[in-house]
Order: C-alpha cells, then sequence, then structure tokens
C-alpha cells in the first residue's frame, strides 16, 4: 500500500474520487458537491484556517488503485467542556474494508496530531463547524441531507477495531408531515394565541436583513454561551440568509415575537439534495442551470429543521408550541374552526431534523415530544492516544 499526501490539484481530485468509488453502486449514495469539499481545505474559503490547520492523504493499492482517504485537523476553537489536554480531530475518512488499511490511515493521522501536541483525536468530524460532516452514520442508511456525511456499514468495525470509543451520539428525528402531533401542543398554542403579547411571522426574502436582526437576538439569548458557542453578528446572519436564498421556502422559516420583540426562531430548508443528487458532484454554470430545472420540475417532498428556539424568559411557557402551530398554517395548511385545529394538505411529505447530540437530553425530549421517530444515529468518537487513560464521554448539558 502507498500512502500519499495531498499538496496537489489532481491528488485532491483523487481524495474526492475515493469518496466516489468506495460508494459505488449504493442506491442511497449522493455524491457531495465537489466545491463543498474542496473549500473545507481552501485557506480562503475556511475561517477554521485562522485557528488551525489541516493535512490530506490517499491511500493506494500495490497496483495504483485508489483505496481510501483521510484528513486530519488541529483547531484552538476545538474544545468540548472536560477536556483534559487538546484534541485534534479526523475526518473525510473513506476505505475499503480491510482493517490494515484502515490502519494504516489513522495511524498517519494519529502520528501527525501527536507532533502537533494533540492527546486525542476524535472523527470522523469536519475542520469547521459541526452542521456539516459530523459523525459517522451506523444507523439509517437512507440518502443523506445536504453535507451530512455518508459511509458503508463496515466503516464502525474499521473504527471500533482500531480503538476509537463513542464520545457521544448524534441522533435525527423525523415525522410524515400530514400526521398530527400531540394534543398539547394545540392546547398551548390555543392559550398563547389568545395573548396579545404574542404574535408570529414567516420569514420574507424581500426583507433579509430585518429578519437576520431578529435571528441573531434570539440566538444570542438562546445559545450563545452555551456548549462552547459565540455571539453572532447580524451580518453573518444575513449573509447565511442570502446564500439559502435561492433554495428558501418562506413558509417553513419562523419567527415570533414577545411584546413587539423576537423571541424565537425555527428555520428549515427544503431537502436540496434531492436536487443535487442528479449533478454528480458539479456545480458550475451548466450544472447550476440543470439545478433549477430540476427545482422547478421535480418537487422536493421533505424539508429539514436547522434552528429551532426560544428565548430563556420563555421556555417552559408553550412558546415552542406557538411556534410550531403557527408555522403549520402554512405547512399543513392548518385551519382553526370553532376552537379545533383542522389540518389540510400539506406541502411537504416529510420532516426531519438536523441530529441532536445525547449529551443534551433536554432538545432530545423536545423532539420526541413532537410526536417523531429516530431517523439516524451517527457518532463522533474518541481516541485517547494514552491507551491507559480513563475514557469519558462527553458531558451532559
Amino acid at each position: 500500500m502507498n500512502l500519499i499526501e495531498v499538496t496537489t490539484a489532481e491528488q485532491a481530485k483523487e481524495f474526492i474520487k475515493v469518496n466516489v468509488l468506495i460508494n459505488e453502486g449504493d442506491p442511497n449514495y449522493i455524491r457531495p458537491l465537489d466545491k463543498d469539499i474542496n473549500e473545507v481545505f481552501d485557506k480562503n474559503k475556511n475561517k477554521a484556517f485562522r485557528f488551525g490547520e489541516t493535512i490530506r492523504w490517499i491511500l493506494k493499492s500495490g497496483d495504483g488503485q485508489l483505496i481510501g482517504r483521510v484528513a486530519a485537523f488541529v483547531n484552538k476553537k476545538y474544545k468540548t467542556k472536560g477536556d483534559d489536554g487538546p484534541v485534534g480531530g479526523i475526518g473525510f475518512f473513506d476505505c475499503i474494508n480491510h482493517q490494515d488499511a484502515a490502519n494504516l490511515l489513522l495511524d498517519t493521522a494519529k502520528k501527525w496530531l501527536t507532533e502537533k501536541g494533540m492527546t486525542a483525536m476524535d472523527g470522523p468530524i469536519n475542520f469547521g463547524e459541526r452542521d456539516k460532516w459530523w459523525g459517522l452514520l451506523v444507523d439509517g442508511f437512507e440518502p443523506p441531507l445536504y453535507c451530512m456525511n455518508y459511509n458503508q456499514p463496515y466503516y464502525k468495525t474499521l473504527f471500533e477495531n482500531y480503538g476509537f470509543q463513542p464520545f457521544f451520539n448524534q441522533i435525527c428525528f423525523a415525522l410524515k408531515v400530514k400526521d398530527r402531533i400531540q394534543e398539547k401542543f394545540y392546547e398551548r398554542h390555543a392559550a398563547l394565541s389568545k395573548n396579545p403579547d404574542f404574535s408570529s411571522d414567516n420569514i420574507k426574502k424581500n426583507n433579509l436583513a430585518k429578519y437576520a436582526k431578529d435571528f441573531a437576538i434570539v440566538y444570542n439569548k438562546a445559545w450563545a454561551g452555551h456548549g462552547g458557542l459565540k455571539q453572532i453578528e447580524e451580518k453573518v446572519v444575513l449573509k447565511m440568509f442570502e446564500s439559502m436564498k435561492a433554495v428558501m421556502d418562506e413558509r417553513i422559516n419562523w419567527i415570533i415575537y414577545y411584546k413587539g420583540e423576537p423571541a424565537g426562531i425555527w428555520v428549515n430548508l427544503p431537502d436540496i439534495n434531492q436536487w443535487f443528487k442528479y449533478l454528480n458532484g458539479k456545480f458550475g454554470l451548466f450544472d447550476k442551470l440543470k439545478f433549477l430545472w430540476y427545482k422547478k420540475t421535480k418537487p422536493c417532498s421533505k424539508f429539514l429543521g436547522l434552528v429551532f428556539g426560544v428565548i430563556p424568559e420563555l421556555q417552559g411557557m408553550g412558546a415552542d408550541a406557538y411556534m410550531i402551530i403557527e408555522g403549520c398554517k402554512l405547512i399543513q395548511n392548518l385551519k382553526i374552526k370553532n376552537g379545533e385545529y383542522i389540518i389540510g394538505k400539506a406541502i411537504y411529505e416529510n420532516y426531519e431534523m438536523q441530529w441532536i447530540g445525547d449529551f443534551n437530553p433536554k432538545m432530545i425530549n423536545v423532539a420526541e415530544s413532537l410526536g417523531t421517530y429516530r431517523s439516524r444515529k451517527l457518532i463522533t468518537y474518541r481516541y485517547n492516544f494514552n491507551r491507559e487513560k480513563e475514557f469519558k464521554r462527553h458531558p451532559i448539558l
């Protein structure tokens, strides 16, 4: 076997090709956009380079066939509560079903991370935000969501045979949009609807600056300071909204207000992988035109939950139920007649939430209370370089 560091444009193409070859013939596989992978390793596109560095390798067999790949990264900003030493990461792992090949890839990453002063490695994770390329899929081998890892089932054995242990589980939840949710949500909505201090609005594309400001207010009250999350700037949210604009569906994005001030946010997107699967990883000018054609001619059947939360002052008051039912007025064509909630024809068939870590039981309870089922499970693994060190899972929030 021949391990090669990725240093040229041609090798970068081979790095992407490994993923395609390993998953070839799998009907559930959707090839990620090449640009999304390349941007992770582009210093001009990935802000994580301000705080760290990364390296990539490809693995070839003796006769020159591509049989594996892996990336390793160090990032000063990557910390989890309870860490007693710096932790590096590995990601974009792909390999044939051969333990020796996997060990060579992982040993190489471990050696590089050790030289960088790391005491452990987590993987597979991203060199950047946790909403992309995070975790090893172990249950729910269905077509992946956009920028979600997809791998073959035997990867779990390769990781655990090497010595990785589950650091935390990542659970996705889903439901059928046409179904009624638990009655308590309708009851709470009915109560808060009588309170003139509560109001709602769906995010509209022609006024994204206003909604970006409202989003930032809620986010910074509800999340900043928790689990290492930092304050988000209004301009960052606006940039995110602008990037989503081409695929944004106004009917599935909601903000609620209390006494005129932003109090809750529920941000969703159509499952754009249902359109990207036709592009074979490409997104040039012609591919963008193809994308727009498929978007117009092939209805999307699923939408995805990205962000959901209310400000601390309103938590436990039913504000989450109020926001969900307000959204259902458009999502489910929900009508309220004489106090009865009547579901009409839903605009999507399925709803799936981005993963929730099992270290956050409060949010898992919220997801389960909607009547969801567990659609996928991914695992973030950890490997302590000191094999005598006591292994600790991610602390509960």
